[in-house]
């Protein structure tokens, strides 16, 4: 069905009958109801403290004993706040939040390569999403610690980094 046909389908609807279909949307599928409790109670800090949290057990863990260090989780969380629509701003939070924890983890622990590779395409991600959501001047120097520390502790890739810097100059 067109997004068109919907329309015109939903205006000939009577609003109890939409009402109806609407609650049944919501009680039915956990995506609707997700976005409709958000759309209504916005609770975007706990959201994005939930997500620090989960990001950080991920390297950090406190209930195993060795660290996972997915970059699929904090991915996830970065898509999902995408979708709802969470403040450019909270979703940038995050995401440097992401590359900070994955900073610490490295210094403590050998790494293989692939985990350099992640780290740069999370990097690129932060500049790229920043930049078009025109937040960037207020995390460029956040980003540019990001950037510093990776050169402290000799990543890999240094000159994609680098690369990846230009889009801010």
């Amino acid at each position: 069905m067109s997004k068109r046909a919907l329309k015109i389908y939903l205006s000939k609807l009577p609003k109890k009958a939409l009402e109806e279909q609407i609650v049944e949307l919501y009680e039915k599928f956990p995506t609707v109801k997700t976005y409709y409790d958000f759309a209504f109670n916005p609770k975007e800090d706990k959201l994005v403290q939930d997500a620090k949290a989960k990001i950080s057990n991920e390297y950090f863990p406190l209930k195993r004993k060795r660290p996972k260090a997915r970059r699929s989780v904090a991915q996830k969380f970065f898509k999902h706040f995408i979708k709802l629509g969470v403040d450019p701003h909270l979703i940038v939070d995050v995401m440097c939040f992401n590359l900070e924890i994955a900073q610490t983890f490295s210094k403590e622990k050998n790494v293989a390569d692939s985990f350099f590779r992640s780290m740069l395409n999370s990097f690129n991600e932060v500049i790229q999403f920043a930049t078009v959501h025109g937040v960037l001047p207020e995390f460029k120097e956040r980003i540019l610690k990001i950037y510093l520390e990776t050169q402290n502790q000799k990543w890999l890739f240094e000159d994609e980094f680098s690369k990846a810097l230009d889009i801010i100059d």
